[in-house]
């Protein structure tokens, strides 16, 4: 009994005192911890464009970029030059290092150092471009495109390399996104871009060099929503059309939600150029879509800090309702050909159902986007790449001849007779034209119009014309006039 009331006393005793004991202990450790923290390396981190099977821009200082503990020093050694360079973290643990890179080549590796070491390997050194827009340029196989599919059993190609930016809108300019590189196989391919992919392809075969492509795209995208904010909301004209965007459950309308979270994470990675195919939504705003097209490349371009080549895609027919806004938005597309360094493929003669907004055949468009490339960016003319353009018209008595740019062969009718071209006179009602081709232009004319003034080709919601260049493009559509399109009698 004694020797329990003992035991009982001294575990009293005990519990009293423990809090005083553990502050002792406590007041002990933060001296040995504190050296023991410093005596850790900070974790070296690095984005998820900057990873192993990436490529990089050739020829150019491309930037490698991360996360260290601030003020500590980061070692950057590539294998095509043995040469190691360093830089200091900043107060905000970021660091960026330029690293000048050779001619196309590889496979190399890139070590760095901080404390630990990363080790990326397989890179390959060539051309670097972004692929970008909405569900056209998203299209891939599983969208059921049989061109894809077809490609599946001899794709694989290790100078190929895929990065797809997964979709992501952010009201803020992101610093990284998820994602990493992938080798050209039939399983990575699945699910990339497939106009990207017959582009990034094309310049594989005709340039002999590695080709990487970054997907980043999201269908039923507006161009508003992958410019950045400040440039849209301080323009009366793009913010108020801005406004009139329909807000739906499947993709963001904020403005800027798209740069910021899909592009503006990979403006410090080197490209040579942009792909781009969009517009469908912004149909309805086709008025000021020069503007807002115009105004996202430059931001891009800001972005880069580089005059990066944008080609693009015009919008393809679609029974998009009754009215002029489809044709709207590709005269507006036309138009922009007039901006600095960019390019326009038609895609007229490409659908074969004007009730599918999503017209299956994207290897012709990724080629014609490709040929763009080779002849403007690198040089190469091979193939004939712009498509006819209307340049000016001759009125003689009652008829109309019409001239064209890009049509050093001269110009014919795919079928018996041209389908979609119209001519009209002062009273501004478009007759069905019959078309004669002569020798460097074409004369229109109708039966009903003694005196004309104005002619459309292809200027319809769904218009397919038939009217090409001898070269194999389609002319791109076109009016003379500049009448408000409802002012036209039907």
């Amino acid at each position: 009994m004694k020797i329990t009331t003992l035991l009982t006393a001294l575990l009293f005793l005990l519990v009293a005192q423990l809090p005083a004991l553990l502050f002792l202990l406590v007041a002990q450790l933060p001296a040995q911890l504190f050296l023991l923290v410093a005596q850790l390396p900070a974790q070296l981190r690095l984005p998820s464009i900057i990873a192993s099977d990436m490529v990089l821009q050739q020829q150019s200082d491309a930037h490698l970029w991360g996360w260290s503990g601030p003020g500590e020093k980061v070692y950057v050694t590539a294998s095509w030059n043995h040469k190691t360079d360093s830089v200091m973290t900043s107060r905000d643990a970021r660091w960026i290092i330029t690293l000048p890179t050779p001619e196309a080549g590889g496979p190399y590796t890139i070590t760095i150092k901080s404390g630990q070491t990363i080790e990326l390997k397989n890179i390959m050194i060539g051309e670097v471009w972004v692929c970008s827009g909405q569900s056209n340029m998203e299209m891939s196989s599983t969208w059921g495109i049989p061109q894809v599919s077809a490609a599946f059993a001899d794709c694989a190609n290790n100078n190929i390399r895929f990065f797809q930016v997964p979709k992501t809108g952010a009201l803020f300019p992101q610093d990284d996104v998820k994602g990493g590189w992938a080798v050209c196989d039939s399983n990575s391919l699945r699910s990339f871009s497939a106009v990207g992919y017959f582009f990034g392809r094309k310049l594989n075969g005709q340039l002999h060099v590695p080709v990487g492509m970054i997907g980043s795209n999201w269908g039923g995208t507006s161009a508003e929503v992958w410019t950045p904010e400040t440039a849209v909301a301080g323009n009366d004209q793009l913010r108020h059309a801005a406004e009139r965007l329909n807000p739906t459950d499947w993709w963001p309308y904020t403005l800027g939600a798209c740069y910021n979270g899909m592009i503006a994470p990979i403006v410090s990675f080197e490209i040579a150029g942009v792909i781009w195919y969009q517009g469908e939504s912004n149909v309805e705003t086709s008025g000021t879509y020069q503007q807002i097209f115009t105004t996202m490349i430059e931001s891009w371009r800001r972005a880069w800090n580089k005059d990066l080549p944008f080609y693009y895609v015009q919008i393809a027919p679609y029974n998009y309702g009754p009215g002029y806004a489809a044709a709207s938005l590709r005269e507006q597309q036309t138009r922009t050909q007039s901006h600095h360094n960019v390019g326009m493929v038609v895609t007229t003669d490409l659908v074969d159902n004007v009730a599918d907004i999503h017209p299956k055949l994207k290897k012709e468009v990724g080629d014609r986007l490709a040929n763009f490339a080779l002849a403007q960016t690198y040089g190469q003319q091979a193939a004939v790449y712009r498509s006819p353009q209307y340049k000016r018209m001759d009125i003689v008595k009652d008829k109309i001849n019409l001239y064209f740019d890009h049509a050093p062969g001269g110009l014919f009718i795919k079928g018996d007779t041209a389908r979609e071209i119209f001519i009209a006179g002062e009273d501004r009602k478009f007759l069905p034209a019959t078309v004669k081709i002569e020798k460097d232009f074409i004369t229109v004319s109708a039966k009903g119009v003694a005196n004309p003034v104005a002619v459309r080709f292809g200027f319809g919601n769904n218009a397919m014309g038939n009217l090409f260049g001898k070269e194999g493009l389609p002319v791109i559509p076109f009016r003379t006039d500049e009448w408000p399109l409802d002012s036209v009698v039907p």
